[in-house]
């Protein structure tokens, strides 16, 4: 390779990255003036950072039965001030290690459920045919039926774990993504630098990864960022139906337990104000950053600011 060619290619380089540098720029200037969605990315940030640091604001001890500080629910105090559960342990402790479980589980089971949707969007979008139709009712198939209902059966025949929820809510939930995809590629593969690049001697996988991802990558964050909400409520409802890992902490548990402790029949609110309220904070934080993200990627859908 000559030093001009190493040249031209260096400039290249830089072209692109300068481009993504002013694209991504010119989205957070969008972004910023719809004040909902920044709140929402404020909410979202300081709750990641509780999370993350939760070791550090709590101890791993604050999971630990034989360990507990308190007695069976206790009042919020001066010493705790979300009470404590029927083991004696502090509910803000439990809260914000809770958070970690929560969050992850809403991030890979949605990333998952949109990896899966994108594929198959793509594919189908691309290709047509007879495959594509195939795809296509697969796709309404899973559609069409209950995705909770889905999850709980996945849920039940597979071990309780993390893992299994992520797998569960990853594997029922793609299929709203799968047909914006390929509706997205359908109108992409129409345009005419498509047909220049088949002629150039673009192969299948050359246009679909090339020129039809990056077109729905924008669709696809929007996607991810409100199937982020859609997964943690649907985590928290297989973790109070008692289908998810006991041997961790999740909003979604300690509900279960203070259903189990009689927490609603006994009057002990405290008991299960905290992980709802959480669970709804962080579903409207991801509702509200989504919206954001849409109105930002298409203006046309008019979304308030």
């Amino acid at each position: 390779m000559t030093t001009a060619q190493q040249t031209g290619q260096q400039t290249a380089g830089s072209l692109a990255w300068a481009r993504r540098r002013h694209s991504v720029a010119r989205f957070w200037q969008q972004y910023r003036t719809h004040r909902a969605g920044v709140f929402g990315l404020a909410g979202l940030v300081l709750i990641a950072v509780i999370a993350l640091a939760a070791p550090l604001l709590v101890g791993g001890d604050v999971q630990s039965v034989t360990k507990a500080p308190g007695t069976a629910l206790e009042s919020p105090s001066g010493e705790f001030p979300l009470g404590t559960d029927q083991f004696g342990r502090s509910l803000l402790g439990l809260l914000v290690w809770g958070a970690r479980i929560s969050l992850t589980v809403g991030l890979l089971a949605a990333a998952l459920s949109v990896a899966i949707g994108t594929l198959v969007g793509i594919i189908a979008g691309h290709f047509g045919g007879w495959f594509a139709t195939v795809l296509m009712r697969i796709t309404d198939w899973f559609l069409v039926m209950p995705t909770l209902v889905l999850a709980i059966v996945l849920a039940t025949v597979l071990n309780h774990s993390v893992w299994t929820v992520i797998l569960a809510i990853g594997v029922t939930s793609w299929p709203t993504t799968a047909r914006l995809v390929r509706a997205q590629t359908i109108a992409v593969e129409s345009r005419p630098y498509i047909e220049r690049a088949r002629a150039l001697g673009g192969g299948h996988g050359h246009v679909m990864a090339r020129h039809v991802l990056p077109n729905v990558v924008p669709l696809v964050l929007a996607q991810t960022t409100l199937g982020i909400s859609n997964a943690i409520l649907t985590e928290a409802t297989l973790a109070f139906l008692g289908l998810g890992d006991p041997t961790v902490i999740s909003w979604g548990g300690m509900l279960q337990d203070a259903r189990e402790a009689g927490a609603v029949s006994s009057g002990h609110w405290w008991y299960l104000a905290p992980p709802g309220i959480a669970i709804a904070l962080v579903a409207l934080s991801f509702t509200l950053c989504g919206r954001a993200v849409e109105a930002v990627l298409n203006p046309k859908l008019g979304v308030a600011r």
